[in-house]
């Protein structure tokens, strides 16, 4: 199988540096046979050449450094939840407790203590989880934890 020499007009692969990823590209400039310049076929870049990488042939695998073996008591890794999606299940297992006629009405002035019903007027009903020294408070809310203003006890 003979191969073709490549020139001006050609369709290469090449690595984009708009797209940050190997295209086709159209050969624009050759200097002595190489291919020097390209223009992406996907967004219409042009620049110099990149030669895409060399896939790399599987070899035997190296020797590991020496290293500490895991113990048996090591559990594998767990991926951890969506910090909102605990947030929702700890707000679905607190709200059949939740006596909607006890809750304070939300005021940025109003003095607040941890475990206690809010009703905010834009979020709805939420339980105080944190009271913080900077006049701040994190309260659960159906969306989620919400920092609110108010007055420090």
């Amino acid at each position: 199988m003979t191969k073709r020499e490549l020139s001006a007009g050609d369709i290469i692969e090449s690595r984009c540096t708009k797209c940050r990823e190997v295209l086709n590209h159209r050969i624009v400039a050759m200097v002595e046979g190489k291919v020097v310049r390209v223009e992406c076929n996907t967004c219409n870049g042009v620049h110099n050449y990149h030669a895409p990488p060399v896939a790399k042939d599987p070899k035997a695998p190296k020797k590991a450094a020496v290293s500490k073996p895991r113990s048996a008591s090591a559990a594998p890794r767990v991926s951890r939840k969506d910090p909102t999606e605990v947030e929702r299940e700890e707000w679905a297992s607190l709200q059949p407790t939740f006596d909607p006629e006890k809750a304070l009405p939300y005021d940025m002035n109003g003095r607040f203590l941890t475990k206690r019903l809010v009703l905010h007027p834009a979020f709805g009903l939420g339980i105080v989880k944190t009271v913080t020294v900077p006049n701040k408070m994190q309260v659960l809310f159906k969306d989620g934890i919400k920092l609110l203003r108010c007055n420090y006890l």
